[in-house]
């Protein structure tokens, strides 16, 4: 099946469509009648659930256009979420609470940004396959967070303690959804507007005719990993926030979601092809499908099954097809 030209630029937003169409058809209804899906509360909430797996989209949309691939940002994300409660709970700084978040949470993302720069350097210098560096990475960084953490949750305090002050900060509804937004912009323009956003295409579309021109490989590889980490970094401080507290085996899965709202957005698989718009359009998707199915209740295991359907489908979509 093709779409005829008219409507393949408009492939995502039409497939948004339709979900949210399907959303608010099968909506559950309140007691007084009213279409629960689109009660303003729900809709809001759809997208504070998913500022998390959206910001890493953000930046896995880089990596993916890239060439790469990133599957460390599950164990990253539950990384950052255990050392900020570690720094906030068990740590006792002389220092104010507006000073003690601040460092807590630049430790925290330094140390996100540190471990995105391994992964780009791996793969840069030792020209290791991203699929297997980044999955070492996923490995060892969970351990690592688990060892950390003693193999335990560690729980945030109430009243006025620092770690309550920082989660009240970083799981406010506008507080999310307008670091999303900033996320997003900020992606947008370096995609679209900089000499940057072209190397990355470059070097996704044909990495040696990129060599051959002289473009900056290595620094665009190592740029957008460590992007990656940070924003999964950003992405562990409002789980942690949202979640109360710090737990390493948290973040499963979440390389998965995020990688499917890249391809849902149309971002190809292979590198070169992609945009920041697509990425949000599929992670919304994603969103949208998710909260329906959990409004009427349907079984989680279904829930899986319906999105790999979609997965499959945003990716046959997009794949040319020779004619028979």
């Amino acid at each position: 099946m093709k779409l005829p030209p008219a409507l393949a630029r408009f492939r995502e937003i039409l497939g948004l469509a339709l979900i949210f169409a399907a959303a608010v058809i099968f909506s559950p209804t309140g007691s007084g009648g009213e279409n629960i899906f689109l009660q303003p509360d729900n809709l809001t909430d759809i997208l504070r659930q998913q500022a998390e797996i959206g910001i890493i989209a953000l930046a896995m949309t880089l990596v993916i256009i890239s060439g790469g691939i990133d599957l460390s940002v599950g164990s990253l994300l539950a990384f950052v979420a255990s050392l900020t409660a570690l720094l906030l709970v068990k740590w006792q700084p002389a220092l104010g609470p507006a000073a003690h978040i601040t460092v807590a949470l630049l430790a925290a993302l330094a140390s996100a940004f540190l471990l995105g720069f391994l992964n780009g350097a791996v793969i840069a210098r030792l020209r290791l396959q991203p699929f297997i560096a980044t999955l070492a990475t996923m490995i060892g960084v969970r351990g690592l967070a688990r060892w950390m953490c003693d193999n335990a949750n560690i729980d945030f305090g109430f009243g006025g303690h620092v770690s309550a002050r920082f989660a009240d900060i970083f799981s406010d509804k506008l507080f999310v959804i307008g670091l999303w937004a900033a996320a997003a912009a900020f992606f947008y323009v370096l995609l679209e507007y900089t000499v940057f956003g072209r190397h990355v295409r470059a070097v996704g579309e044909n990495e040696r005719t990129a060599g051959y021109t002289g473009l900056p490989i290595r620094f665009t590889k190592v740029a957008v990993y460590s992007l990656c980490g940070l924003a999964a970094g950003v992405a562990g401080l409002i789980h942690a926030a949202r979640s109360y507290q710090g737990n390493p085996n948290d973040g499963s899965a979440y390389e998965l979601d995020a990688i499917a709202a890249v391809v849902i957005g149309g971002t190809a698989l292979s590198g070169g092809k992609g945009s920041i718009p697509g990425t949000i359009i599929g992670a919304l998707i994603m969103g949208v499908l998710t909260n329906i199915l959990r409004l009427r209740l349907i079984d989680t295991n279904v829930e899986f099954m319906i999105k790999a359907v979609i997965i499959v489908a945003a990716v046959w979509l997009q794949s040319p097809r020779k004619a028979r």
